[in-house]
């Protein structure tokens, strides 16, 4: 069973940087595709980016650019560098695999605000 916790959301001013962190319990993490998710108030849980366990990454066509995906296989670990964050980036981030095994829940996710 793998689980999830998301971690170093905040609120930040229209330009600045985050980054996030996802710390997943379980030795199969290094050997499938993560991803991350965002849910914005009153919308659907959208993918963000992913990252394969070899490092090849994708992103969402709005995100290109401005946000890198990583991880870290022996520590059971990804992250998102968020930079120049815009006010439609506000949503709750997630954390799971790509795409989403539903079984294995959602983690808590971090709520990450952009406004001034």
């Amino acid at each position: 069973q793998v689980q999830f916790v998301e971690s170093g959301g905040g609120l930040v001013q229209p330009g600045g940087s985050l980054r996030l962190s996802c710390a997943a319990s379980g030795s199969i993490f290094s050997i499938l595709t993560m991803g991350w998710y965002r849910q914005a108030p009153g919308k659907q849980r959208e993918m963000v980016a992913t990252v394969t366990r070899s490092g090849s990454t994708n992103y969402a066509d709005s995100e290109k650019g401005r946000f890198t995906i990583s991880r870290d296989n022996a520590k059971n670990t990804m992250y998102l560098q968020m930079n120049s964050l815009k006010s439609e980036d506000t949503a709750v981030y997630y954390c799971n695999t790509y795409p989403p095994i539903i079984s294995l829940g959602w983690g808590q996710g971090t709520q990450v605000t952009v406004s001034s």
